[in-house]
């Protein structure tokens, strides 16, 4: 390659590289945003129970979280007062069933659930989850879901917060604001994104293309 063109191709790489860094120096505290509806997480063993020994959900679409899915299984989850139909189970299976609703769903079931991190199950009440072969009583997992935004320790250098920190998030628009108590979780196997659910994302006219900031 003659002088000339190889100083031409070097000089092109360098603007690509510092268009990249540019670009990330001007987003470094914006989320995009997955909005979340009421769904469920099932042990096997309920899942078992709900839908005949053995069984394998059946994954319909990929969630933006790795080896995370919604499947084409839905149950029927009963409370003191009422019951909510055609609720999404999401895969895969994992130790202890999780029921995630929305706040006014607690109305309808007639339970109030606490706002927790997934996984975090202590203080929670049960349910009833009604399948097409069987019905579970849960003893606790319902919860509304924390809000919280998913990213790699790396992306959490770059954004200069840390796993476990209490952030808030900002939204543009006509009915945008501030959320608070938005939580941290930085972890390896994680895609950058502001996980909210239905209520809050229509309370602020938030949809699947809206970017957030975070407010440290």
């Amino acid at each position: 390659m003659a002088s000339k063109e190889y100083e031409a191709v070097l000089r092109l790489l360098l603007e690509a590289v510092q268009t990249v860094n540019d670009s990330r120096t001007k987003s470094t505290d914006e989320v995009p945003v997955g909005i979340s509806n009421r769904h469920v997480h099932l042990s096997q063993a309920d899942l078992d129970t709900l839908f005949g020994q053995g069984y394998k959900l059946t994954p319909i679409k990929d969630l933006s979280q790795p080896g995370q899915f919604a499947c084409k299984e839905t149950v029927t989850i009963v409370g003191p007062k009422g019951a909510i139909e055609k609720v999404r189970v999401l895969g895969p299976v994992r130790g202890k069933s999780q029921i995630e609703i929305l706040a006014g769903d607690g109305f309808k079931l007639g339970i109030k659930a606490p706002a927790k991190l997934s996984g975090d199950l202590t203080g929670t009440p049960g349910i009833t989850i009604v399948g097409p072969k069987g019905a579970v009583q849960t003893a606790e997992g319902v919860i509304v879901a924390q809000r919280h935004i998913h990213m790699t320790p790396r992306d959490a250098e770059n954004y200069g917060v840390h796993d476990g920190q209490i952030v808030k998030i900002s939204v543009e628009g006509p009915r945008g604001g501030v959320y608070g108590n938005v939580v941290i979780r930085a972890t390896d196997t994680s895609a950058l994104e502001c996980h909210i659910d239905t209520e809050e994302a229509n309370a602020m006219g938030v949809d699947s293309s809206t970017i957030v900031k975070i407010i440290k």
